[in-house]
């Protein structure tokens, strides 16, 4: 006679809540984190101008990159891992040569500190955002370190942007998730009544996932404008916090500014998990490519590697 099968095992189970390591360095806040495209090492934006290149994986550093004359908000890695570009207050876009530390290019054309920078389908592109209003698009083969494009839909400060495919998505506090189709010269509108400080695209690419400073994530689908759900229990009334997704798409991560890590569901929406993280506010998160770890980055000093 089979024996009886036991419960079902629990997927929140798996959710990185464990910490691994800590990282320190950084002179006052951690505005971001952010891994390379492989998840082999990440880069951490500081409050102290600088930013930093560790192994997340055995928890050690790398090296300083220090240059911006501001704070350092977000950065992007290459795709081949041989360069990333950094921005923050400086209201320039910093091109760095990660082996040796240098910076290859400054482009200027923001009229005031950027917010946030992604390289778009190329590693050639980059997509920045910032407080003057725009979304402006770079070229890094090219001499000149003016903008190749501006894009000036936004209607208030623009603190997060995305690129997939031959689309670039920006979030803003003027409450809106705008997406341009550089390809097609389209632009498509969702209003979520609420300031945006971090959006990202679903796995798939279907779903739009943003985080809003009424304390909510909203998930609503990218064709129709249909808002899916709506992920509450955090606190985001006054920082930019991010917002990530589980590989797979299965878990949505939310940060807190009590320190505190949440995860719901995707499709119910309910709360799986949550833990403290920090003292003061999670400002950045980022989720391995595999599901291997989890990272922080805190208003404390510190960024923290969760794994199972």
């Amino acid at each position: 006679m089979a024996a009886a099968a036991g419960p079902a095992p629990d997927p929140a189970a798996a959710l990185p809540s464990k910490e691994a390591f800590e990282l320190t360095g950084h002179e006052g806040a951690v505005l971001n984190v952010r891994l390379n495209p492989a998840g082999t090492y990440c880069l951490s934006c500081g409050k102290d101008r600088t930013v930093r290149l560790w192994n997340p994986h055995k928890g050690i550093p790398i090296k300083t990159y220090s240059g911006h004359g501001y704070e350092a908000r977000d950065a992007s890695v290459s795709r081949d891992n041989s360069q990333f570009a950094s921005v923050g207050g400086d209201k320039q876009v910093f091109l760095w040569d990660v082996g040796s530390g240098k910076v290859v290019r400054k482009f200027r054309g923001h009229d005031a500190a950027i917010n946030a920078v992604v390289h778009a389908a190329s590693d050639d592109v980059l997509v920045t955002g910032g407080y003057d209003q725009c979304i402006r698009a770079w070229d890094c083969r090219s001499r000149s370190t003016e903008p190749i494009q501006t894009m000036r839909a936004f209607k208030d400060d623009v603190t997060t942007v995305a690129a997939r495919g031959h689309e670039v998505l920006g979030g803003s506090v003027d409450g809106t998730l705008r997406r341009f189709d550089v390809r097609m010269g389209r632009a498509y509108t969702d209003d979520l009544r609420h300031p945006v400080t971090a959006a990202v695209y679903t796995g798939d690419g279907l779903c739009l996932l943003a985080a809003c400073l009424d304390s909510t994530l909203r998930l609503v689908d990218k064709e129709t404008g249909e808002l899916l759900a709506s992920y509450r229990g955090h606190t985001h009334t006054g920082v930019k916090m991010g917002c990530a997704l589980m590989p797979g798409d299965a878990f949505v991560v939310g940060a807190s500014e009590d320190g505190r890590v949440f995860y719901w569901e995707l499709v119910e929406a309910a709360l799986a998990k949550s833990f403290p993280a920090h003292k003061g506010a999670v400002c950045g998160v980022a989720a391995h490519p595999a599901g291997a770890f989890l990272l922080t980055a805190g208003a404390d000093g510190a960024v923290r590697v969760w794994g199972c």
